[in-house]
């Protein structure tokens, strides 16, 4: 085991914050496997990058030693997690849950070792609660501290409608924590709130209250908000080689070390030497490249993120882009993206917005290589754009 202040140097990389930093020290001085906590309500049916920012850390702790419990909320993702939302989730049926689940428990050993991972669902000490538990549970907090909770609060304010229901969930999460005995949480700090509640709730049954790391959200594709499956900014785990690969290669050169802190297993070391590389006039779109064979390689192996490497970009290092190729340069004028249309008719390569659609419509657009949807926006960075047979540039974003 190595030792207790480089363990920590590592867990606090990309690390937000960190409740009560001391404990944390003392549990890892106790020299005992301590029990890791995450969970993940299965709203959705894949993960995806941003969701990996907790299991890379949960893998970390792997290595240290420790136990991993991933906890599914088959139970909470009945309630809804109202975090940051203005309005009361709709509700997903048992069945759809049951399926998201399914999938989480088959794609989360892509990055966790099955060996070292407790999977559990919550269901299991909450399925059999009566209703007499939930108003004993209710009444450990009072509505005036639940209205603490910011976007509680900012509802209330705007006279949104907050569902009863919707103040069990941070109650139900911080039970998880009783039930499993943990000794550190991770969430993202948007989840401070109901973290600190199973520290709470914990003390109130006379256990030694988890460490809570929170870790940053990952911001999605356009750079701005969150990677979400909603806003469909996000990047599956799941998806194909090629498309995972053009899709990191295509993001804006200023989330690139955002992503290599959060997303990649290279040391602090290497990545403030591709930093000085790019200080030295590297090219960014080489450093995404090198932070996409690894994603990719990850989730696919080595040979896919080969392939995935020449077909999204390689073959164009490899020379065989036509000479004298032209370079254009494009203004977002304000946006973080724009639409692939748009880019084209700016560009001139096509005539009109209408030549543009068309070409897009009948699959004769390809950025780097790869055909590419009427769908896609791009946001600032160098693409190689070809729009039908004989009309083809660098196009830079900016």
């Amino acid at each position: 085991m190595i030792p207790v202040q480089e363990a920590l140097a590592e867990i606090k990389r990309g690390t937000e914050e960190i409740l009560v930093e001391s404990e944390l020290v003392e549990k890892l001085e106790s020299g005992k496997v301590l029990r890791i906590k995450a969970g993940f309500d299965p709203t959705a049916p894949d993960l995806h990058l941003g969701h990996t920012v907790l299991l890379n850390k949960l893998k970390l702790f792997q290595d240290l030693g420790h136990k991993v419990l991933f906890l599914i909320g088959d139970f909470t993702g009945l309630i809804g997690d109202p975090t940051g939302k203005s309005a009361t989730r709709p509700a997903l049926t048992a069945e759809e849950i049951a399926a998201n689940a399914q999938t989480y428990k088959e794609q989360v050993f892509k990055i966790l070792d099955p060996a070292k991972t407790e999977v559990r669902f919550n269901s299991e000490w909450f399925g059999d609660k009566g209703a007499d538990f939930m108003i004993k549970l209710a009444g450990k907090l009072s509505v005036a501290r639940m209205l603490e909770r910011d976007d509680f609060k900012k509802r209330f304010k705007a006279n949104q409608s907050i569902s009863i229901h919707e103040f069990l969930y941070p109650l139900v999460q911080g039970y998880d924590s009783v039930a499993l005995e943990a000794d550190v949480e991770l969430g993202g700090t948007d989840q401070k709130f109901n973290l600190l509640m199973g520290r709470e709730l914990q003390k109130g049954e006379g256990q030694d209250p988890q460490v809570v790391i929170m870790t940053p959200l990952l911001e999605g594709l356009d750079g701005v908000k969150k990677m979400s499956k909603s806003l469909d900014n996000y990047i599956g785990i799941t998806e194909a080689p090629g498309t995972m690969f053009q899709k990191i290669v295509s993001i804006p050169d200023s989330l690139m070390w955002r992503w290599y802190e959060l997303l990649s297993f290279k040391s602090l070391k290497e990545i403030d030497e591709l930093k000085a590389s790019i200080e030295g006039g590297a090219n960014p779109r080489d450093v995404k490249i090198e932070l996409a064979r690894e994603i990719v390689a990850r989730f696919h192996g080595e040979e896919a993120a080969a392939s995935a490497h020449k077909g999204a970009g390689n073959v164009i290092t490899e020379g065989e882009v036509p000479e004298g190729t032209a370079e254009l340069a494009v203004e977002l004028d304000g946006q973080v993206e724009l639409a692939i249309a748009a880019i084209i008719n700016k560009a001139s390569l096509a005539s009109n917005s209408a030549q543009a659609r068309d070409m897009l419509k009948n699959g004769r657009v390809k950025v780097d290589w790869e055909a590419v949807e009427s769908s896609l926006k791009l946001g600032q960075g160098k693409y190689l754009i070809q729009a039908g047979k004989k009309k083809i540039a660098w196009v830079t974003l900016k």
